[in-house]
């Protein structure tokens, strides 16, 4: 960018922030170098550098609008709410309406149990939403000890079109939070309310309010209508306590603080993946705020994080979940995601290790380490967790057929063939029409020259599921060509090109194609192609460069020669 062009862009920045005219050059200088990073920050969701690049621009211009909103939004963001209060009531003695302001000041005003505070702001009108004022409203009665104008509250909440769900969840926690747990399945039990068994929550409330009422059967009956038998640790624990007798306590819910962090993370789980992902984690990080053991809104937080690229602070969020809850190693698996994303692989491998040793008993933690050595091309080891995790599916679903295909490339890439077959003809078994699976078997067999007519069949099966799959349709020309269908592979195999033009495998089946078919330049086109398409550090196991540069040099039908292979001519006549 030209320097009159910068310097434009920094005058214009200064302006916007009221900074023009109203100080030396070098503070204006100051301001929009700093409001101008910290723009660059938020962009990047980088939360850290813009809570210091505003702060900056704020400390040589205080009372700005947009540099106070957003400061407010980047020290949510990090979850540093304490730090983000007393800039909210700067805003509000500015009398600039914002809702983050309103939502920041309303969760400390409830920190401090003062809800008739809470009340009269939103009586002032400083809303947040008109379902999260409602809720609000109704919780904070709660908390001021007037139980039956909450309740009047949580039915006004109820009666907003399209939110009876939510006003229905809230109510049955809080009439299960004093203990009245008949009323409360009531409300729970009713036909609008069922959308809450599609949520952990609120299926487990459920439970935990039918084991208060000494209906454990039911409880377990619910349990399975909501989560199936394939149960995570925690999950499994609860059935297991519901069946052998024991009352589960109800804990949800614990008081209107509670209640009010319960109401932020509803919203953050009802606006996860329709909005914007830096304004669904403000709302997530009230719910801590509020409730710092909210192990579920710690998860989203993380969640949130990682689809943000801020995998540092994802793995913050992650370690806070303590040890010794059921979700523990669900914040594991996806600590050492976000440590693999971050481009620290072995640092996740670690994570993953520890939690297999901890873990030995979930299925997941194996065919996720499995999974990650995989990724790293460490397949004997790979192996050895997917043994592990095999061995504690007693009963195999069509669901798990991934875990025996995962099994299979490893053991192929370690040169079981014998294994690797079996463990994708189970996944097959599993799920046969399963195009992944289907493609790799098949694809091997042409490598290996063997069941070419099985081959062929699966290919062109898997084909038919996924015909815009460059790789699968790779497979269907390149066993084509094996088979001496030269003609018949050439257009299969253009239009894998087409479909993954800058594979250098796709790429180099296309030339040996197209040689074979007598279109010699374009195939030497294509060799020049795949080579370009090289990654040095990286080169696929399935490619030599150094035998396409050969290819180039003699062509295809000497290099074959010197390999002792059969000549095209031959594979063609036959």
């Amino acid at each position: 960018m030209p320097l009159t062009a910068i310097r434009s862009l920094c005058l214009v920045a200064a302006i916007a922030l009221g900074g023009a005219g109203t100080g030396a050059a070098q503070d204006q200088g100051g301001l929009a170098g700093a409001f101008l990073a910290a723009r660059h920050a938020s962009l990047f969701n980088d939360y850290a550098a813009a809570v210091q690049y505003y702060t900056r621009a704020l400390a040589r211009d205080p009372s700005n609008p947009l540099l106070l909103e957003s400061a407010l939004v980047a020290f949510a963001g990090l979850g540093q709410v304490d730090k983000a209060v007393p800039i909210a009531r700067r805003m509000q003695s500015g009398g600039i309406d914002s809702q983050t302001a309103h939502m920041i000041l309303l969760a400390e005003d409830v920190r401090r149990g003062a809800f008739d505070q809470v009340i009269e702001d939103l009586d002032a009108g400083r809303s947040i939403g008109p379902l999260v004022d409602g809720l609000i409203r109704a919780w904070s009665h709660f908390g001021a000890g007037r139980m039956s104008e909450a309740l009047e509250a949580f039915d006004a909440a109820s009666a907003e079109t399209g939110l009876s769900v939510f006003g229905l969840y809230h109510k049955g926690l809080a009439l299960a939070a004093v203990g009245d747990f008949e009323s409360a399945e009531a409300v729970l039990a009713s036909d609008e309310a069922q959308p809450l068994l599609g949520t952990r929550r609120g299926a487990l409330a459920r439970v935990t309010t039918l084991s208060q009422l000494e209906r454990n059967d039911d409880a377990v009956a619910l349990l399975d209508e909501a989560f199936g038998l394939d149960l995570d640790p925690g999950l499994a624990d609860i059935r297991a306590r519901l069946v052998a007798g024991e009352t589960i306590p109800f804990d949800t819910i614990r008081n209107a603080q509670d209640g009010i962090a319960e109401v932020f993370f509803t919203v953050a789980g009802a606006l996860n993946g329709d909005a914007n992902d830096s304004y669904t984690l403000i709302y997530a990080r009230m719910a801590e705020f509020l409730h710092p053991q909210h192990v579920d809104a710690m998860l989203l937080i993380a969640a949130l994080l990682e689809s943000q690229e801020r995998y540092d602070l994802a793995v913050d969020a992650y370690l806070r979940v303590p040890s010794t809850d059921p979700a523990f190693y669900a914040a594991e698996l996806g600590r050492a995601e976000a440590l693999r994303r971050d481009d620290k692989p072995e640092a996740a491998i670690e994570v993953l290790t520890q939690l297999s040793k901890t873990h030995a008993e979930v299925p997941i933690v194996h065919i996720t380490l499995g999974d990650m050595q995989r990724r790293d091309q460490n397949f004997a080891a790979a192996t050895q967790a997917y043994d592990k995790a095999i061995a504690l599916l007693r009963d195999p679903t069509a669901a798990q057929w991934a875990v025996f295909y995962a099994r299979g490339i490893s053991q192929e890439r370690t040169g079981n063939w014998d294994k690797a077959e079996a463990d994708f003809r189970k996944a097959l078994e599993l799920n046969p029409d399963q195009p992944q699976v289907l493609n790799y078997l098949g694809y091997s067999f042409v490598e290996k020259r063997q069941n070419l007519d099985e081959a062929l069949d699966m290919i062109e099966r898997a084909v038919a599921a996924r015909p815009n799959d460059g790789y699968i349709t790779d497979s269907l020309g390149w066993i084509l060509f094996r088979l001496g269908r030269y003609d018949e592979a050439a257009p299969h195999m253009e239009r894998a090109a087409e479909l993954e033009p800058i594979d250098p495998i796709v790429n180099d089946h296309l030339g040996d194609v197209l040689w074979a078919v007598g279109r010699k330049r374009e195939a030497e086109f294509q060799w020049k192609r795949a080579l370009s398409f090289v990654d040095p550090d990286d080169v696929p196991a399935d490619l030599d460069p150094d035998r396409i540069r050969r290819k180039l040099e003699i062509g295809l039908d000497a290099v074959l020669a010197e390999e002792g292979a059969e000549p095209l001519k031959v594979a063609k006549d036959g």
